[in-house]
């Protein structure tokens, strides 16, 4: 069968490869979609990739052969990077050299690592107090005098005989890569390169080779640290990963794709597998959500807005205020403090595959962090899992159909389920296995809604102002319960919520980003204006340099490429930056001039309104332009949102599929039945509902109704 002109056309696919499911998102020349779901395959995601392509394609009766040929873009995101570092599985025996006397840095680490990624409990209670185990052992770190000082001037000279014996001692016990950081390389490399020099000549007398990496090429950003730490994660968790991504392109390519992979970066743009470095990429797949429900809220005017994502394995948050969502450089993966820029997302260790278990000590109900992962759950018997999670716990209330999780594929049994839950959890606490069962949901859910609650009312807002956009394969299950007593001015959930992270991912611009740290000092009255803008011109200059490089290397003509500028900005003295688009104040033969960076300062102040108080600023103490920011966008193709014509409020009658008991404030209730595909824009589904589709489920509770719009979005809503 081909694709001809009775048939869909696919033009875009998405992926987001999670934990336990891989989704898939695709359009078609005429701006329709579809999603395919399947279980994550983590040993060859290939398998998994196409898998659920092909569960996507088949709903417009197409072979994923035929449909992989009309493939105009593929855009990948996932976890197995982050999951490789979480798990401490990535590839180790990494050599380090450093500064003299600092050899240590990375068993001393931040006091901040000590509690970053805890749970919230944790850091209040200060229990889980620890540094993180360093990815490189004490024995493979090796130290050479030297120094460049703060301005970038050497004010020790290196000791390259020092250097000779670093490279001869690591080489000598094996290592595989050689990571050099260096103090304030980020200003003046030519220490590391050195080294770099050095190196090379060994190597070649030894007739060895092994990969140097340079801080200063990788992220010349301030922080001798972060800037390390993300060189070693590249090495032990990112460069890895290459082979996986080149297998999900290879996998593609054999069902006749001509469209080459592209891969998502945590700060939103896509980039070639044979990117130099594919750090960035961490943290592609919970991110993702975060681009899509920036694209909805574009399209339909929605200043301020909530992502929530519930997947097997957490719960990720991220806000949109005013149409922005912040960058952040403080961020960690893992608990280890990296320069990586990431788009401001929170997560919590609360997901539908978490364990759930009784705490022998306290007699208390715990969830988490730990997760069944793809594997589901007790219930699901194709699996070894012996530890309820909390899909058993949905599936006891009468949540779920057992007989169509993932479309059938994926066999769960009800009673197992509740004996499972009697036996782990109930008894131990002489409690009943029903009441249990929900019990674990409202502590989930109270979680979730705490994070949500903190992170809003953190940046001085109220729920009152922002509408909550809820997706994953569990999100549209949970949505009623954690968003209970907030008061959001809406909740939205598209029907395409399953797969909302790899619509993110198609939502997504080919884009590279490259950044410079630069501080520059912008007296008050501007005095200096010329100067900092000539350091502004030549180092963004080189950063689109190298951006036309990575589009030439993908075979895309630079002259099609756009370039978009920007700098990181604060108040000389303050503590956190702003990173401010100068676009519009660009140009790109010239760059900027002295009233250039006035304008820049306008938008700037213009930037601190919407996210400090007004009483905070401080021009008269002048500016500190901390970083410059260089993306470099190509050409890639887009998808729309469904505009369709809204029909009856009654839903047609082959929707409704019968009734199900489900169990909600302390009761049972008969709720209806409904068959998603079925239901028409404009039809509203009153609860006690429950609306089924094979990637996820809408629990509509009693005192709720959920109408769906011309774009297909659910609105969750007490009557």
């Amino acid at each position: 069968m081909s694709a001809d002109d009775d048939h869909n056309r696919p033009r875009l696919l998405a992926m987001d490869t999670g934990g336990t499911m891989t989704d898939t998102f695709v359009v078609d020349d005429e701006a329709n979609y579809t999603v395919g779901k399947a279980q994550t395959t983590p040993d060859d995601e290939s398998v998994c990739t196409t898998n659920s392509f092909a569960d996507a394609v088949d709903n417009w009766g197409l072979d994923p052969t035929d449909g992989a040929g009309e493939l105009e873009g593929i855009v990948y995101s996932g976890t197995a990077m982050l999951n490789r570092l979480l798990e401490r599985e990535g590839s180790g025996n990494i050599g380090v050299i450093t500064n003299g006397g600092m050899e240590d840095q990375l068993r001393f680490g931040r006091g901040i690592q000590s509690w970053a990624d805890r749970s919230y409990a944790g850091r209040l209670h200060a229990r889980e107090h620890e540094h993180p185990e360093p990815l490189v052992p004490r024995e493979n770190i090796r130290g050479v005098r030297g120094r460049m000082n703060m301005t970038g001037l050497p004010t020790l000279p290196l000791y390259e005989d020092e250097a000779y014996d670093a490279i001869h001692d690591l080489l000598d016990r094996g290592v595989r890569v050689i990571c050099v950081c260096l103090v304030y390389s980020y200003l003046n490399d030519n220490h590391e390169q050195k080294i770099k020099e050095i190196a090379e000549e060994v190597m070649e007398k030894r007739g060895e080779s092994v990969p140097i990496w340079l801080s200063s090429e990788q992220k010349p950003i301030r922080g001798e640290l972060p800037r390390l730490n993300t060189l070693v994660i590249e090495a032990y968790a990112a460069e890895p990963s290459r082979e996986q991504l080149r297998q999900v392109d290879d996998g593609f390519t054999e069902l006749g794709s001509e469209s080459p992979v592209r891969v998502l970066t945590s700060s939103g743009g896509t980039v070639a597998p044979e990117h130099d470095w594919l750090v960035d990429t961490m943290l592609s797949g919970p991110i993702g959500g975060i681009f899509g429900g920036e694209f909805l809220a574009e399209e339909l005017d929605i200043d301020n807005l909530v992502c929530s994502d519930v997947g097997g394995t957490s719960f990720d948050v991220g806000l949109i205020t005013e149409g922005h969502y912040p960058t952040r450089w403080d961020q960690s993966l893992a608990q280890f403090m990296v320069n990586i820029p990431m788009t401001a997302m929170d997560t919590i260790g609360s997901g539908t595959g978490s364990y759930v278990r009784v705490d022998r000590t306290s007699e208390r109900i715990e969830v988490g962090p730990d997760s069944a992962g793809y594997k589901v759950g007790y219930s699901n018997m194709d699996s070894d899992v012996d530890t309820v999670t909390v899909t058993d716990c949905t599936l006891a209330l009468g949540y779920l159909n057992p007989d169509s999780f993932l479309g059938g594929d994926i066999p769960m049994d009800r009673e197992v389920a509740i004996d499972a839950i009697d036996d782990q959890i109930a008894s131990p606490l002489d409690e009943d296995p029903i009441e249990t069962a929900r019990g674990v949901l409202d502590i989930v859910e109270r979680d979730m809604s705490n994070e949500l609650r903190g992170l809003i009312l953190g940046l001085g807002y109220s729920p009152e102002n922002y509408t909550l956009m809820s997706y994953g394969g569990g999100g549209p299950l949970h949505a009623a319960g954690y968003s209970r007593g907030l008061e959001f001015e809406d909740i939205l959930i598209p029907q395409w919520a399953a797969a909302f992270s790899a619509f993110g991912c198609a939502c997504a611009d080919s884009a590279y980003r490259y950044d410079q740290s630069v501080d520059e000092i912008l007296q008050p009255d501007f005095s200096n204006a010329s100067s900092v803008a000539y350091s502004i011109n030549d180092t963004l200059e080189t950063l689109r340099k190298r951006a036309e490089t990575a589009f030439d290397r993908d075979g895309v003509d630079p002259e099609t490429v756009e370039f978009q500028p920007s700098l990181r900005i604060q108040y000389l003295g303050m503590l956190d930056d702003l990173e401010v688009d100068i676009g519009e104040v660009w140009d790109d033969e010239e760059g900027i001039d002295s009233e250039g960076v006035e304008d820049v300062i306008d938008r700037y102040e213009a930037k601190f309104d919407q996210v400090f108080q007004r009483a905070a600023k401080s021009p008269e103490n002048g500016y500190q332009i901390t970083m410059a920011i260089g993306v470099g966008v190509g050409p890639s193709a887009k998808p729309t949102i469904p505009h369709e014509e809204l029909r009856g409020e009654t839903p047609p009658e082959d929707a409704h599929k019968g009734t199900r008991d489900i169990y909600w404030d302390d009761a049972w209730h008969a709720a209806d039945l409904w068959q998603m595909r079925d239901i028409q824009p404009g039809n509203r589904i009153e609860g006690p509902s429950v609306i089924e589709a094979p990637a996820t489920t809408i629990l509509v509770p009693p005192g709720y109704e959920a109408p769906l719009d011309e774009n297909r979005i659910y609105h969750l809503q007490e009557q």
